[in-house]
């Protein structure tokens, strides 16, 4: 149960640091101007509302009462009050003094009102109105054969420093918040920025010379990853110059080889070495190609729609049929991702007579589809076919034909991109080839 709920309220948070951070630094203060405002109204506003409205019911009955014991004139009296305690009051004679009586539960001044007239005045007694003037109460008292029609300031009953404590706790609140908001977006701007960088460096992008910035520890996590890159890079570049020196060393015995096989008079065995020495050659171009070309192009952006319609284009076979949809930009190495289609679809070629090629867009994702009607691959060897040198010999035709490295390098190429490749079984009952890749 306690896993449950504290999933529950993983999923409920904020998934972004700067979410999370400005949730730590707003919820306190939020909760804080909650209990003050609460208190606040509770302990002071209403309780004086209270006695305001208490003291005003209780003039308003002595006026009764002075009225009633006849030791005054009443205009005179009535004047009294109105000067000195600010009470507007005309004494009518009319039996039907209600009016219907809207009740505003919600009102703390209808509630006091309501509340202190019903305990001084009587449940039947009295009627008013708080809504018909922006400034004045109405309220009617039951005597005799007539009713006390008072007017009243609204002052009287509610303090108007309720509005101007809710404007103080209210604004700074909001500057607070703003401040934090600001301070919120230079503290996880530092991150974002790494982030976005180890995320083009991971897909083989060139990567300008990173600056860290921010708190020390952000700081510190920026240097050691500028470190990290920058040892990458040099173990890259010491590994090209040294495959280069490799190739031009080994390309130049395999030259003298092939020229002294012309001199061999046997011409069965010429050939048979002969065989042999394209095949060494041959391997090491492509195991060549597979270490150095994911580093050696720049990134472009390109309309891959163009692109696979061009190479599908070049085959001119009509056993080739598509399905794409126009115009689909993306930033990558084109000749690279040319290379990888141009490696499967020749794939697709050598063992299958019927292909089909699509291009559709999920979500924030390319998919490219290759599907054929050849042998096909088992489905336990749909993750072996991508180790560099792997090789089925059954079933998939003369393993002289290749050095095991077309699906490895392909498989190399998309993942630099920051994409995918699988295999899954063909609608055709052949292989069918997916390959994910962000837009």
């Amino acid at each position: 149960m306690s896993y449950g709920l504290s999933r529950l309220i993983k999923n409920l948070l904020p998934h972004r640091l700067f979410y999370r951070a400005l949730l730590i630094v707003a919820v306190p203060i939020i909760v804080l101007q909650l209990v003050i405002t609460i208190v606040f109204f509770d302990s002071l506003w209403i309780k004086t509302n209270k006695g305001m409205t208490r003291a005003l019911v209780g003039e308003m009955k002595t006026f009764i009462v002075a009225y009633d014991n006849g030791k005054y004139n009443n205009n005179d009296l009535s004047g009294l009050f109105s000067i000195y305690l600010d009470l507007n009051v005309n004494y009518k004679k009319d039996e039907f003094f209600k009016k219907p009586q809207k009740n505003r539960w919600f009102s703390p001044i209808d509630r006091s009102l309501r509340r202190e007239l019903k305990s001084n005045i009587g449940i039947d007694k009295y009627w008013f109105d708080t809504t018909s003037y922006k400034s004045l109460i109405h309220i009617n008292i039951k005597h005799n054969d007539g009713y006390f029609e008072f007017f009243i300031p609204k002052d009287r009953v509610t303090s108007t420093s309720a509005r101007m404590f809710a404007l103080w706790i209210t604004l700074p609140a909001l500057l607070m918040i703003t401040i934090a908001i600001i301070f919120l977006k230079n503290q996880t701007r530092p991150i974002v920025n790494l982030a976005k960088a180890a995320q083009s460096f991971g897909r083989g992008e060139d990567v300008d010379e990173y600056r860290p910035s921010g708190a020390m520890e952000i700081r510190q996590a920026g240097l050691e990853f500028d470190k990290m890159r920058k040892r990458i890079v040099r173990h890259f570049n010491q590994r090209s110059e040294m495959l280069s020196g490799i190739s031009h060393d080994l390309r130049t015995p395999l030259t003298r080889l092939k020229l002294q096989l012309s001199f061999i008079k046997d011409k069965d065995l010429s050939k048979k070495m002969s065989l042999d020495i394209d095949e060494m050659e041959k391997m090491l171009n492509e195991y060549l190609q597979f270490t150095s070309s994911t580093y050696l192009e720049k990134d472009e952006t390109f309309d891959i729609s163009e692109l696979i319609e061009n190479i599908i284009d070049k085959y001119n076979n009509k056993n080739i049929s598509k399905k794409l949809i126009p115009r689909v930009y993306i930033s990558g190495r084109k000749n690279l991702i040319k290379r990888s289609l141009n490696n499967l679809i020749n794939n697709s070629i050598k063992y299958a007579k019927k292909i089909n090629l699509q291009l559709l867009k999920k979500n924030n994702n390319l998919i490219i589809t290759i599907d054929d009607d050849g042998i096909g691959i088992p489905e336990n060897e749909y993750q072996n076919v991508f180790k560099p040198f792997y090789k089925i010999d059954k079933g998939r035709g003369d393993s002289k034909s290749s050095v095991g490295l077309g699906l490895s390098i392909t498989s190399d190429i998309i993942k630099s991109h920051g994409g995918n490749i699988l295999l899954e079984k063909s609608p055709l009952n052949g292989l069918r080839v997916k390959i994910f890749l962000p837009l």
